[in-house]
Formats: C-alpha cells, sequence, structure tokens
C-alpha cells in the first residue's frame, strides 16, 4: 500500500513594496479643510476617499510621513496616515459598529484587574491606575468595579451604560484615536483618559506596561520583550501625537 504524498501549504512571497513615483508632496486647502498632493494628486484612502483634514497641522505632519518615503512606500511607518484613513473609511460610516466592538473591553478593563500581592505591585497599580478610575468616575459618571485576581468581573448595567455614552460623544477622529488605544492597552478607561488629555502617551504606556516592568525588575529583561515594549511605545506615541496635531489650529 503505497502512501500518499505529503501535501505542505505553499508559502505566498511577500508581496514587494510599492515604489515612490511622485516627487513633490504640498498641502491644499479648501472650504476650510487639507489635504495632501502627491505631484497634486491628493492622497487616497484604501477606499479611494481623499484624505480630508481638520487643520494645517495634521495636513503638514501626514505630509511628512508621505515624503519621508523613499525609495519605497511603507504603510506600517505612516501611523498618522492609517489613523486619518481609519477615521475617513471605518470609523466615520461605521461608528455604531466600532462602539459596539470597543463595548467589549468593558468586563476585561486592564485597570480593573489588580495583584492580591505582593505589596510592591498592589500599592504600585494603585497609585497609578486608580486615579485614571477615578477620573472617569468624577467625569463621565463611569464607575469601575475592581477585583484581585483573574476571575472575571462583571461590570454594573449603569457602568455600561454610561461609558457607552461617554464613547458616543467622541468625534470621528477622537474615537479612532481611542480605538487604537484600546486595541494596544486592552483598557477602554485609559484609552478614554488619552483621548482627553487626562493623560499623556507616556503615562498611558507605563501604565499598561506596569505589570510586566515589575516583572523586569524582578526577574530579567529579555530581547524578544523589549522589542515588543518599544513597538508599543511607538503605536501609543502615534497616537499621542495624532491627538496634540488635532487641538492644533
Amino acid at each position: 500500500m503505497t502512501s500518499k504524498p505529503t501535501s505542505f501549504p505553499v508559502r505566498e512571497a511577500p508581496r514587494p513594496k510599492p515604489k515612490r513615483v511622485y516627487k513633490a508632496v504640498s498641502v491644499d486647502e479648501k472650504d476650510g479643510r487639507f489635504r495632501v498632493l502627491l505631484d497634486g494628486r491628493p492622497v487616497l484612502t484604501p477606499l479611494r476617499k481623499a484624505v480630508d483634514m481638520p487643520n494645517r497641522a495634521l495636513a503638514d505632519a501626514v505630509a511628512a510621513e508621505w515624503d519621508a518615503q523613499d525609495p519605497v512606500i511603507e504603510p506600517e511607518k505612516m501611523p498618522l496616515t492609517r489613523l486619518v484613513s481609519t477615521a475617513l473609511d471605518g470609523v466615520g460610516p461605521g461608528r455604531d459598529g466600532y462602539i459596539d466592538e470597543l463595548m467589549k473591553y468593558v468586563d476585561a478593563d486592564l485597570l480593573c484587574y489588580r495583584a492580591a500581592h505582593p505589596a510592591v505591585l498592589k500599592e504600585r497599580q494603585r497609585k497609578i491606575w486608580q486615579p485614571v478610575l477615578d477620573w472617569l468616575e468624577a467625569t463621565h459618571g463611569v464607575a469601575f468595579t475592581v477585583a484581585e485576581g483573574l476571575m472575571p468581573v462583571r461590570q454594573p448595567a449603569k457602568t455600561v451604560t454610561a461609558l457607552r455614552s461617554a464613547l458616543a460623544a467622541l468625534d470621528d477622529a477622537h474615537l479612532t484615536a481611542l480605538q487604537a488605544c484600546a486595541a494596544i492597552t486592552n483598557s477602554l478607561a485609559l484609552s478614554l483618559a488619552l483621548t482627553q488629555g487626562r493623560v499623556t502617551a507616556a503615562e498611558a504606556f507605563a501604565a499598561a506596561m506596569l505589570d510586566e516592568s515589575y516583572q523586569m525588575e524582578q526577574w530579567g529583561e529579555d530581547q524578544e520583550a523589549l522589542d515588543r515594549r518599544s513597538l508599543i511605545e511607538a503605536d501609543l506615541l502615534a497616537v499621542g501625537s495624532y491627538l496634540s496635531l488635532l487641538k492644533q489650529t
């Protein structure tokens, strides 16, 4: 009896990155909106929408990302462009769906799960995380239930309702920033605090990585973990930059 030859999945070769073919990058203003132009043609989102922005500061920063692409275009190195495109293609036309997805973080918010021990870590979490939750309750009426350990916590219906209202009150640009932060930090509380200026991007990073930082202090650093932290920090700083640019006139 002959056995069938073993089949292996065929790996596709990575697609080559598109080369830069444009020469000039500029910013154009029309009716109070700003666009980045490549050789006079507007940059488009993946869904072929013109990348319109509310102020020149953000448009200039996006233009700088495009001008830095040489000799190939690397989308992963253009975080501001990605955020603006997400706001236009995804969040704008699909707000309710984005909010529904964000609300799935409610019962798993990082800041609500505290260590029972050691005392040093427990105190560090209280000192860094609790002020964010206190601010959230005072500002938005969102009172999160906090527990020790990993057992799931079901947040009260009143908390869920108040949190959804806080998310719904954000404009498309800020909701985009919040969903990007939530995907990185696993915390709606921390993401709302960053989006509304309660914490900086650097503070959000420190809070999100608090447990991991403590473990590194105890057991030493690992290069793979350090590389991962660098990527997370860069992503959060990009969100912070995006938020800062939105505030400029």
